[in-house]
């Protein structure tokens, strides 16, 4: 059987990593393990990816992220910047808004402010170099059960047989199976009790050079937002209900919303490509973590869409799990490595959390920090800093390791890869050779200062010294053995 263009996997029954759901994390984490080699499959309960734009903004670090993965070419063809918010009244255009806080393109942050790409885009573009790694998908393999004994975990589909796998990541969004199968709790809280409409259109009457905001009014009880999709023909359309309103998504109930909230003719609405509806809520799961079975994404983090913090978070969930169930696959890395993912990602998710209700309420602007660039581990175990008397904006042990072309080496074609690299800059000091580790030496540069470093697979320090003579046990401790 072949499903969008990929063999249903029926004869696969035993592989080293099952992820479940091929959304951005899902694919996210299949392609970074592929180029690992790790024997994974992803399944998917739908007959194809997901066809809507729900997740449309790319935040500066998952754009580092995705030039690491080897897919940013693509998506920024893909998409475009945002546009400028016009603001319109009684048919009439009334002010621009900025939607997000300005920033500027500096040498160690190359990418500043967010891209729009369609989810289904991004996804096509994954799931394309997915493929290209050697990575596999199966899709209409709905989960009926999930079972852990001994060295593995047995799960059961609809159709197909059971996939024996080592590890399982659960990436099945909000409502995931999985989670629930392990009796996986969710503590959250009602972001807006008011229903969201959210459709992929096409409409005419409109230019595409705004994201055209059309205020609430007594007579229509909620915004209408018209945003036109980077990379496509069509416009996405957001509006907000009263509290139990039934939202219609036919072609009929949204010509009848636009026209009731804008100057647009019903039939200026001439297609609906894809819409659904929802609450919007903040959740996070009680753990991230059971046994041998991983929750990666909205299966562990439910967000309100405002300030995009939930396909980024959730993409950066799968860099940090990626190279982690990769370094103990193979035997380099304790099996305590992957500990290291709850203890990393949760905190992060749950101030992503807040970040995102604090947005949709309006008690913070779309600043610095829903660009994810200053979002750091300082306080994990994989964190070890041997400096002292740093100064306090110097650069530690647990932070992002930024970008910078220093005597002609730009850092991140450097990092670039699934290796760790060590980084001596400003000093003549030669560390000891390790294993799958590439070495790298620039003059002093101030992001850095001096010292060494060990930035990880993901782009983050997780050693920082200024020799290198405690290295080797730090080094050991992560797979990294000396030669």
């Amino acid at each position: 059987m072949e499903l969008n263009g990929v063999k249903e996997m029926v004869d696969v029954d035993t592989v080293d990593v099952l992820v479940i759901g091929a959304g951005p994390t899902g694919l996210a984490l299949g392609a970074d393990l592929a180029r690992r080699g790790v024997d994974a499959l992803v399944v998917e309960r739908a007959g194809a990816l997901f066809p809507g734009s729900r997740g449309k903004g790319i935040q500066p670090r998952t754009m580092e992220v995705f030039d690491d993965l080897g897919v940013l070419d693509a998506i920024r063809a893909a998409g475009g910047e945002y546009p400028v918010g016009m603001v319109w009244q009684d048919g009439r255009r009334t002010g621009e808004h900025q939607m997000f806080d300005p920033a500027d393109t500096t040498d160690d942050s190359p990418y500043s402010t967010p891209w729009m790409v369609p989810q289904w885009r991004t996804q096509e573009i994954l799931f394309a170099r997915l493929e290209e790694l050697g990575g596999r998908v199966a899709f209409g393999r709905e989960v009926v059960g999930v079972d852990e004994a001994g060295s593995g975990v047995t799960v059961e589909f609809t159709s197909g047989a059971p996939v024996r796998a080592r590890y399982v990541v659960a990436a099945d969004g909000g409502r995931s199976v999985v989670r629930r199968a392990l009796g996986i709790a969710m503590t959250g809280e009602t972001v807006d009790p008011n229903p969201m409409l959210v459709a992929d259109v096409r409409i005419s009457g409109l230019d595409r050079d705004n994201w055209h905001v059309f205020p609430p009014s007594a007579d229509t009880g909620g915004f209408l937002a018209i945003c036109p999709l980077a990379g496509t023909e069509d416009f996405q359309v957001v509006a907000q209900f009263p509290e139990g309103t039934d939202v219609d998504l036919s072609l009929e109930g949204i010509r009848k919303t636009v026209a009731a909230r804008s100057h647009l003719a019903p039939e200026d609405v001439t297609e609906v490509r894809w819409a659904s509806d929802f609450r919007p809520r903040a959740a996070l799961a009680d753990r991230f973590r059971t046994g041998r079975v991983f929750l990666a994404g909205d299966a562990a983090h439910v967000h309100s869409p405002a300030g995009g913090q939930g396909l980024n978070t959730s993409v950066q969930d799968a860099y940090n799990l990626g190279w982690k169930l990769g370094a103990v696959l193979s035997g380099a890395a304790p099996a305590a490595l992957l500990d290291t993912y709850e203890t990393e990602r949760r905190p992060v998710a749950a101030d992503m959390l807040g970040l995102s209700t604090r947005v949709h309420r309006g008690e913070t602007r779309r600043g610095a920090a829903t660009r994810q660039l200053g979002l750091g581990y300082r306080g994990s175990p994989l964190a070890v800093e041997t400096r002292t008397e740093l100064p306090d904006e110097a650069l530690r042990a647990g932070d992002r390791a930024p970008d910078a072309t220093v005597g002609g080496v730009r850092l991140f074609d450097v990092f670039r890869g699934p290796h760790w690299t060590l980084l001596t800059v400003g000093t003549d000091e030669e560390p000891r050779a390790l294993p799958g580790v590439r070495t790298a030496r620039v003059d002093a540069y101030e992001r850095y200062g001096t010292g060494v470093f060990l930035v990880r697979p993901d782009g983050y320090v997780g050693w920082a010294g200024s020799t290198a003579t405690t290295l080797p046990e730090y080094a050991a401790a992560v797979g990294l053995t000396s030669n």
